[in-house]
């Protein structure tokens, strides 16, 4: 999804902080940090880490647990899962559903 991405850029900008400042403290080009910003990588911890310190934010300000940072193919790969293990009348934890 694109909120981690969105947040970032609305609390960057909420803090009058460019691009390339940030890009700078990450250690990373311009065009990099902007692929972040844009939802073009994924968000891993690290990354997460290293904007929310420069923001001195916590992480879950920009991306909750709830929102999925990146695309959502393990919840597809989940979904597809459970129904083709009910399909096949294999049990399913009641913690799984």
């Amino acid at each position: 999804m694109k909120v981690c991405g969105l947040n970032i850029r609305k609390i960057r900008r909420s803090r009058d902080l460019t691009q390339e400042y940030m890009a700078f403290e990450m250690g990373i080009s311009q065009k990099a940090y902007s692929d972040i910003e844009n939802s073009k990588v994924k968000i891993n911890l690290e990354i997460l880490t290293k904007i929310s310190d420069i923001l001195d934010i916590k992480p879950s300000d920009i991306c909750s647990i709830s929102h999925k940072c990146g695309n959502d193919a393990s919840e597809d790969k989940y979904r597809s899962l459970l129904e083709y293990m009910k399909k096949n009348n294999i049990s399913i934890p009641e913690e799984f559903l």
